[in-house]
């Protein structure tokens, strides 16, 4: 009986790679690397991610700039010059 169950645990152990977790966690050099490139990717994406909705943020504010709406258009045209100023 205990030993049944003591094959099922290890069974299931080894279904989930316990072993592979138990290295892992042990190993410090591999969970620093493993953290500072998520650390970077996530960097990365985050750069990606504010670049791509500036962008659609900047087109979008510049078409209703062009709309030649009365209050909007001139606060809205402000901002895009002082954009397309800083981007150069």
């Amino acid at each position: 009986m205990i030993e049944e169950r003591l094959e099922r645990f290890i069974a299931a152990a080894e279904r989930m790679r316990l072993d592979e977790y138990v290295r892992f966690e042990s190993d410090r050099r591999r969970r620093f690397r493993d953290a500072f490139f998520q650390g970077i990717a996530r960097g990365l994406g985050a750069m990606v991610g504010f670049a791509v909705l500036g962008t659609l943020l900047v087109i979008i504010l510049q078409a209703v700039a062009r709309r030649n709406l009365p209050i909007i258009s001139d606060f809205l045209a402000q901002v895009v010059s002082m954009v397309q100023t800083r981007m150069k």
